[in-house]
């Protein structure tokens, strides 16, 4: 089963908000997407490894596993495509925890085009295309995006600083379970 863009949207939701178990449905309509794709992304994560489901029904995911796949794999699995200046919503460097740690000239950071957003640069391919949506309407998440998306585009100082920021982010709440089932 091959991982796809959303199935990595879908795990960085459930990992910013554990241990909150989250229903098909509710996971699929905070993030634009339907039920059954959300149930088709936690079929892939839990095949592919980056999550586990220790009963029917239930799944977490493999935080340790998770984090390899992000800061070593997904550039080169889901580069990012750089495009024309337009408004959007900011991200990488452009957008927190990076922002106030990177120093960036008026308009060099990117964003996701997004009519709501509130930031102007080259524009970045989000992960999935309803990422600006989901960032918009959750803080936790944006910031995992936004990290996600400065792995894959940074420069190697950037990519430096947002693995150990992502590292922070997604083992704070690593509880043991994930490092049971490996």
């Amino acid at each position: 089963m091959e991982l796809k863009p959303q199935d990595l949207l879908v795990l960085l939701k459930v990992a910013a908000h554990p241990p909150q178990r989250w229903t098909y449905a509710a996971l699929g309509e905070a993030l634009s997407m339907s039920a059954s794709e959300t149930h088709a992304s936690v079929k892939r994560a839990v095949a592919s490894g980056l999550a586990v489901a220790p009963a029917r029904g239930e799944w977490s995911p493999v935080r340790p596993s998770l984090l390899e796949f992000v800061r070593h794999g997904v550039r080169y699995v889901w580069p990012a495509t750089p495009g024309p200046v337009k408004r959007g919503v900011p991200t990488a460097f452009g957008a927190e925890p990076l922002a106030s740690q990177v120093t960036a000239a008026p308009g060099e950071a990117p964003v996701w085009a997004h009519p709501g957003g509130a930031g102007k640069g080259p524009t970045l391919s989000p992960l999935y295309r309803t990422v600006p949506q989901a960032a918009l309407a959750d803080p936790a998440l944006y910031r995992l995006l936004a990290l996600l998306d400065a792995l894959r585009t940074g420069r190697a100082r950037e990519r430096t600083l947002a693995a150990k920021l992502m590292e922070a982010e997604l083992m704070r709440f690593d509880s043991g379970e994930a490092h049971a089932s490996r």
